[in-house]
């Protein structure tokens, strides 16, 4: 009698990963692909950068905005819906970009349109619907898998719209990419429901507003959502203006393109180590570590010669790092808070993380035009890490109480 269960439950969970890593490897992948439209795309239209840069930074801060209530109602009404409709709104917002004219245009595009998208289509939702079906002691390295699966979008969408920028223009890439987007529609299927064998219920559900006030209470929270701005700032900051850093330096837009690939190469073996060490490691000091690693890192690239041997180690090391703080810091707050309100709590961590991002591209964009070079923003991100690296060491991981038993810090007595 056990065996056809036991079957039943692996073959969701299967599907469910499965399903979850193609939904994110097609909205952050085609998103990781727009840094490399900025340049072309600025100088086609007489723009300075500060316009793409501001859009794609209101795309990052409307993501934020709406990151929350799409993990609310995800929660109450299961992931599948929620999927469906980003997806909808993620490709509109696509095909409307290859139409642009004017910065309006644009900003109601990728910035409106797409960010909304995305609250839908990203790790908060979709990280909510797999944790629900997987045990908590394989949580972490499931999130890791998915956050694996969906790296491989940066991988193949970053070459794929490289062939489509130079094979038919700006305008037509986007057309290409909106058919691309619109995929996530049917695999939203997949997400719908809460599937039989769910974790749901490992504590009882105290009701959302109660929920919500343990955890602004606990400093551990707020430390993770401080900590998350700065993961942030760092990949929307490089992710949109590393190319045109590289072509303004010399090098070729190939290279640009290919020092995206290598991030989202070595962000599939990151994501997944970080979910599988997370398993067995303390996850607050995991996070430590690769804040002050991502220092390191961006020190290193700016005080040596750019040549594209060191963009490619670069790429590689800041590839590694890049999404290991997603199957962490996801799995803090399930750790801390259980799952039946993950999509509601990892979404207002995730808020933090795309103020960071809106400030990370538009600053990057608003300096270079003011200035002629991003070395001041390069400067901030070394400083931020540290920062970030010192937040994520007091955090107390351990499953927080509801009751009497809660003290000031909202931490179990």
């Amino acid at each position: 009698m056990n065996a056809p269960v036991r079957s039943s439950i692996n073959s969701t969970v299967f599907v469910v990963i499965l399903a979850g890593g193609l939904i994110l490897c097609l909205s952050i992948g085609t998103r990781g692909s727009f840094g490399l439209f900025l340049q072309p795309l600025s100088d086609d239209l007489g723009w300075g950068r500060e316009v793409f840069a501001l859009a794609i930074a209101f795309q990052n801060l409307i993501w934020g905005l709406f990151q929350p209530l799409a993990g609310m109602i995800a929660d109450r009404y299961g992931s599948g819906r929620v999927i469906a409709a980003g997806g909808l709104l993620y490709a509109a917002g696509v095909a409307l970009m290859s139409q642009t004219t004017t910065p309006i245009d644009i900003q109601l595009s990728a910035g409106l349109l797409i960010g909304m998208g995305m609250s839908a289509t990203s790790f908060a939702v979709v990280l909510a619907a797999v944790g629900r079906v997987v045990s908590p002691e394989r949580r972490s390295l499931a999130f890791g898998v998915v956050s694996a699966l969906g790296s491989l979008g940066q991988l193949v969408m970053v070459p794929a719209g490289q062939a489509f920028l130079e094979a038919y223009g700006w305008s037509t890439a986007f057309v290409i990419f909106a058919f691309i987007t619109l995929l996530m529609v049917p695999v939203a299927a997949a997400m719908r429901g809460r599937p039989e064998g769910a974790t749901l219920a490992e504590r009882p559900d105290e009701g959302l507003g109660k929920t919500l006030k343990l955890a602004f209470s606990n400093s551990g929270y707020r430390y993770l959502t401080a900590g998350f701005f700065v993961c942030g700032f760092h990949v929307m900051f490089i992710g949109a203006h590393l190319p045109a850093y590289l072509t303004d330096s010399g090098l070729s837009g190939r290279t640009a393109a290919l020092a995206l690939m290598f991030i989202g190469l070595f962000n599939v073996v990151g994501s997944y180590a970080c979910g599988a060490l997370g398993g067995h490691y303390s996850k607050k000091g995991l996070l430590s570590l690769l804040y002050l690693a991502r220092s390191v890192a961006i020190l290193a690239f700016i005080v040596f010669p750019l040549t594209p041997v060191t963009v490619i180690i670069f790429a590689s090391a800041i590839g590694f790092l890049w999404l290991g703080t997603v199957p962490l810091t996801s799995g803090i707050v399930a750790q801390m808070f259980g799952m039946r309100y993950l999509g509601t709590l990892f979404g207002l961590v995730f808020l933090s993380h795309q103020v960071g991002s809106f400030l990370g591209v538009w600053l990057g964009g608003f300096l270079f035009d003011a200035t002629g070079d991003y070395t001041v923003v390069w400067w901030v991100a070394v400083v931020l890490g540290v920062i970030a690296a010192l937040l994520h060491w007091p955090i107390d991981e351990r499953e927080v109480a509801f009751g009497p038993a809660t003290d000031a810090a909202g931490t179990a007595g």
